[in-house]
């Protein structure tokens, strides 16, 4: 059975073959509920800017009144109803529709009929918090048109539709060059993020050696970091192979396909730097890991020694303590004063007490050193 998006647009079922909607007339402006969330409309013809728009009607009229007109959209977080009014102006697919509004997606290219969805993913390294931003784009590519359709700040395509302004001959190849330069730009944006990773990367290094304790955390958030370029750029390269097979099927012009072919080299280049940083951080992970055993073990050596020593000077003082305690002993029995003593009236009686005093303390000596307590 046949179900309908969030558009309330009816999605045909997987085992039915369905066109797409077909396109309508110039929209009533009270559809759009008072909301524009266009960044920049443009009407293009031979490579040259004819018109600028502020609105979806007026691109909408601009267009069907330019023959070999182009019109490029560029919208910002755009809501349900205005999706509804392109998709039913340009034909658009709904379930590429839907993905648009749903957002979240990978990067990936699907053909309907003769209208391209391409899904794309910035990313931006932020300096101050040496960390990577990611942004989402969506770009719907048709015969006479391209609308870009973006989920955050990045990325901003002012800087590419000022270079095609400036390129008329690139850009009188059509929307197939724009999608071509939007890309293009999208992986540009990958070299500040590839030299980023790696310059966090060598600090970390230095820091594992001097043995910093918030090390371990950081390998960790890189490592999350460099995944989630990871899923950036390596399906983008699937996307690249598309458009490679299918230029020479859908008539792309030659420099087109060079242009693409120079972008592919360059993403491979920076899916290569991606695998070798994966394999760096679980290496550093991995040293890191050994250094904090062995300091770990060196504390606990130097912890037993401490104990081996205190332990030797217990033995000292207690061996020392026990050879004072005989003489201490027959001096206290002795002392003690009592009238009937057999060995107070003996002539011999200090001397034989001194002298046992003596004898007590040296076999004790002698006991305490050879067992090495002295």
């Amino acid at each position: 059975m046949a179900g309908r998006n969030v558009l309330g647009i009816p999605i045909p079922s997987f085992g039915s073959k369905q066109t797409p909607p077909p396109p309508v007339g110039p929209p009533d402006p009270a559809d759009l509920d008072g909301r524009n969330s266009i960044v920049n409309a443009c009407i293009y013809r031979h490579g040259s800017r004819s018109s600028t728009l502020t609105s979806l009607e007026d691109t909408f009229r601009a267009l069907h009144e330019t023959p070999e007109g182009v019109a490029w959209i560029g919208l910002y977080r755009p809501d349900a109803g205005e999706l509804g009014i392109l998709a039913a102006e340009f034909g658009l697919h709904p379930l590429a529709v839907e993905d648009a509004i749903t957002a979240h997606q990978r990067p990936k290219i699907e053909r309907y009929d003769d209208v391209l969805f391409v899904v794309l993913r910035a990313a931006n390294y932020i300096d101050e918090t040496e960390s990577v931003e990611f942004g989402e784009l969506h770009v719907f590519v048709g015969p006479n048109f391209v609308i870009t359709l973006r989920h955050a700040e990045s990325p901003d395509l002012s800087h590419v539709r000022a270079r095609m302004e400036q390129e008329h001959e690139l850009l009188a190849y059509g929307p197939q060059a724009i999608l071509y330069a939007i890309i293009d730009a999208v992986v540009d944006g990958y070299g500040p993020v590839v030299a980023g990773l790696s310059n966090d990367i060598d600090e970390i290094e230095e820091q594992v050696f001097v043995g910093e304790s918030q090390v371990s955390r950081r390998i960790y958030q890189l490592s999350r970091e460099v995944i989630a370029f990871e899923r950036a750029t390596h399906p983008l390269s699937d996307v690249m192979l598309s458009l490679e097979q299918g230029s020479a099927k859908y008539g792309v012009a030659d420099e087109l396909q060079r242009g693409l072919r120079d972008v592919a080299d360059h993403l491979t280049s920076v899916n290569q730097r991606i695998d070798a940083y994966r394999e760096l951080l679980r290496d550093i992970l991995t040293v890191n890991s050994t250094l904090v055993g062995q300091r770990q073990n060196e504390e606990m050596a130097k912890m037993t020694e401490a104990s081996l020593k205190q332990g030797d000077e217990v033995k000292k003082i207690s061996s020392w303590a026990a050879i004072l305690f005989g003489p201490s002993l027959i001096a206290g029995i002795y002392g003690m004063n009592f009238t009937h003593m057999p060995e107070l009236s003996w002539w011999f009686g200090y001397p034989m007490a001194l002298a046992l005093m003596a004898t007590t303390s040296v076999i004790l000596y002698k006991v305490f050193k050879r067992r090495n307590w002295l």
